[in-house]
């Protein structure tokens, strides 16, 4: 975990905000040469007053400071607030990007609700760091320099006393913070457990629901989040402890500077306007750094979890040197599997695959569940990697080629397409957005999706709720065919389409699944005999592998 204040890859992450920082910057030299004028001004000022005169200058410079220093202020909220939002929607950014590069494989169990809370709850903790944190960060460089170089031509020995003990603040500070940070690490853990178990228990409520397991579940949350109640109790005492630790040394260095002037002011050692200048800027010196130590606890949550999506965005990452063009494989290319096989933490999902696709071939694949089928569709679509071998398109190599231009010539059809919230015109058009109307009507069309859509309300913009709520699993698969058809790509994966549904639907998703395949390369993963009958190729993974049962030319029958 990175303990440092500031985490330089950020600047590397996100050029964006370097300008903002940089105007932070300038902003708190700004500040700390408004509060040495300011305490200048009013020590002039007081110190004339006593003489029963009235120094029109020093009055007029206290309150140009007083406006200064409040229009910088503005202006550093301001700015750290375009940082903040410029910070946390390039993370984000980088977050579903890691998600895209790594797959639907990556994001599984614990790590959706990781994600899922550090894309929400945790980035927008990074707020007070940047609109708080870091302003006072600056200052409390800026300031005590600035303070220092002002005392010690007005009196040195105040400004040594004052050097000697800044350093203490930020000594205690480091010490507290320590715990505190590992009392964050602990909130913040049981925080992402709490969401990702919160985010699978409601995925699978109406099974927990159907087995009478739901009311377990409500006390498995409750203690989950009393668990992370304690931890954020623990880290606000030690938050509040750090905080009265800071104000009692400041406000100790303080008097060890006060005691002094105000003898030496006495026996006519200082002249009145040197110690209330003294005495006005010595506190100047020690707030930047005990605000910036109590705003720290306040934004160490953010620090965490800036952290946490920097690890996760940049895993695997490419680099941000300038690479030579990857290739992108034709589609109409034939499909090679040489010696392929893909190992994960616990099993062997495919050994030792090696066949070839060729254009125009129907290819099904069959087998029990578990033994690697939707495997060699993910090898196909980039979100697996070869363990070994390799698999190649028309000669290139999908390990070095361009996967957002190979993508483009594939058409996918999941077990369960994920419908969004939003009207379903805009789900059809998911990959092509700028899709004109007739073509979206000739892939509604050719989805059998037409019967639908007339019967919606308001039909091709009726909105749908998340996971196409509103519609049967039927119709949510002929949306995910109707995608496929204005994709309309030379290669075709289908995961099990008629998976989970009645014999009506399975009919009419079998026919538009017919009309989408001719003409194409095709891979169906099937369980239902029904989708076999049209397959060129027939497919038998069991075990990690791959064996085939039939071909158009030998005419042989699959076994079962």
């Amino acid at each position: 975990m990175n303990r440092r204040p500031f985490d330089p890859r950020l600047l590397r992450r996100v050029p964006a905000a370097r300008r903002d920082l940089a105007v932070l910057a300038v902003l708190g030299g700004l500040t700390a040469l408004l509060v040495v004028a300011q305490a200048t001004a009013l020590a002039t000022l007081l110190a004339t007053a006593f003489d029963g005169r009235l120094h029109q200058q020093a009055l007029a410079g206290f309150v140009a400071a007083v406006a200064g220093r409040a229009l910088v202020s503005w202006a550093q909220g301001t700015v750290a607030a375009r940082a903040a939002a410029t910070v946390k929607a390039a993370l984000r950014a980088d977050l579903l990007g890691a998600v895209g590069r790594h797959g639907p494989t990556w994001v599984a169990g614990q790590r959706a609700g990781q994600l899922a809370t550090l894309a929400g709850r945790g980035l927008d903790a990074l707020d007070p760091y940047f609109t708080g944190y870091l302003p006072q960060l600056v200052l409390s460089v800026t300031v005590p320099v600035a303070v220092l170089a002002r005392i010690v031509f007005a009196d040195w020995s105040s400004a040594l006393i004052i050097a000697l003990t800044i350093p203490l603040i930020p000594i205690f500070g480091a010490l507290l913070g320590w715990q505190a940070q590992a009392a964050t690490e602990r909130q913040w853990r049981r925080l992402s457990l709490l969401g990702g178990h919160f985010l699978d228990m409601v995925a699978g409520l109406p099974t927990l629901r159907a087995f009478g397991r739901s009311r377990g579940q409500v006390d498995v949350v409750r203690r989950m989040a009393d668990g992370h109640r304690q931890a954020t109790m623990k880290t606000l005492r030690i938050a509040f402890l750090s905080a009265l630790v800071l104000e009692l040394v400041a406000t100790l260095s303080v008097a060890l500077v006060a005691v002094p002037v105000g003898i030496r002011l006495l026996g006519g050692g200082l002249t009145l306007s040197t110690a209330l200048l003294v005495l006005l800027l010595t506190p100047e010196a020690y707030l930047p750094l005990r605000a910036a130590g109590s705003r720290f606890h306040a934004s160490m949550e953010g620090l965490t979890a800036l952290d946490e999506a920097l690890t996760l965005s940049a895993a695997d990452a490419p680099a941000a040197t300038a690479e030579p063009r990857r290739p992108a494989p034709d589609g109409r290319g034939e499909i090679r599997f040489e010696g392929v096989t893909v190992a994960y933490d616990r099993t062997t999902a495919l050994r030792d695959v090696t066949l070839a696709v060729r254009p125009g071939d129907r290819v099904a694949i069959i087998g029990p569940s578990g033994a690697g089928k939707s495997t060699l569709l993910n090898l196909l679509l980039g979100f697996v990697a070869p363990t070994t071998g390799r698999v190649t398109v028309d000669g290139v190599d999908l390990a070095g080629a361009d996967l957002d231009a190979w993508r483009r010539e594939l058409a996918w059809v999941p077990q369960r397409a994920h419908l969004f919230a939003g009207s379903l015109a805009d789900n059809i058009r998911l990959g092509a957005p700028d899709t004109p109307d007739d073509v979206l009507a000739a892939a509604v069309t050719g989805a059998a999706l037409d019967e639908v859509v007339d019967a919606l309300p308001d039909g091709l913009e009726t909105c749908l709720g998340e996971r196409g709520h509103g519609l049967s699993s039927g119709q949510r698969q002929r949306v995910a065919l109707a995608r496929a058809f204005l994709r309309d790509a030379p290669i075709v994966l289908l995961d099990e389409p008629t998976a989970r549904l009645d014999s009506a639907s399975e009919a009419v998703v079998l026919d538009a699944t017919r009309r989408l395949v001719a003409g194409r390369t095709a891979l169906l993963v099937a369980h239902r005999p029904a989708l076999l009958a049209d397959a060129d190729r027939i497919l038998r993974v069991e075990d990690g592998r791959v064996t085939e049962l039939h071909t158009a030319a030998t005419g042989a029958v699959a076994p079962r």
